[in-house]
């Protein structure tokens, strides 16, 4: 194994504290939604955080599949939505994810064979596997 980059960030005051990375490009408050009993802030949280971080990774995933497979897409113009939900059962809490996936000028067969291909390549959705639910939807023009 080789490792091709590392990163370091980070958080006090838990949910309602500031994360920083190690770095600096990261130097944010956090708050707590209403919804969770908190004031909704005008800082970020931890599932806005996770959701943008997977939606790159997986969006790169989605560029990287559709050059293995060398067809003729603008990958520039891939875009995943992520919507990261804090849920709460009788064991407790976990989350769940939907991506959402816009690949242009696909029909529907390569563009959910991509999709599938890049949530084998994405090293979120590896950590992810049978950890949490994670729901793929591509989006068509």
């Amino acid at each position: 194994m080789t490792t091709l980059y590392k990163a370091t960030t980070n958080a006090t005051g838990g949910r309602e504290g500031h994360v920083l990375s190690e770095d600096g490009p990261i130097d944010m408050a956090l708050s707590v939604p209403k919804s969770m009993g908190g004031d909704d802030g005008k800082g970020v949280n931890p599932e806005q955080l996770f959701g943008g971080a997977y939606a790159a990774c997986f969006g790169g995933a989605l560029q990287a599949v559709v050059g293995i497979a060398k067809l003729d897409i603008d990958v520039s113009q891939i875009s995943v939505d992520a919507t990261i939900g804090f849920c709460k059962d009788e064991d407790g809490f976990f989350l769940e994810a939907t991506l959402d996936c816009y690949i242009p000028d696909v029909d529907t067969q390569t563009g959910e064979q991509l999709v599938n291909d890049a949530h084998q390549m994405c090293p979120f959705s590896k950590a992810t596997r049978d950890n949490i639910t994670v729901t793929l939807n591509l989006l068509l023009d």
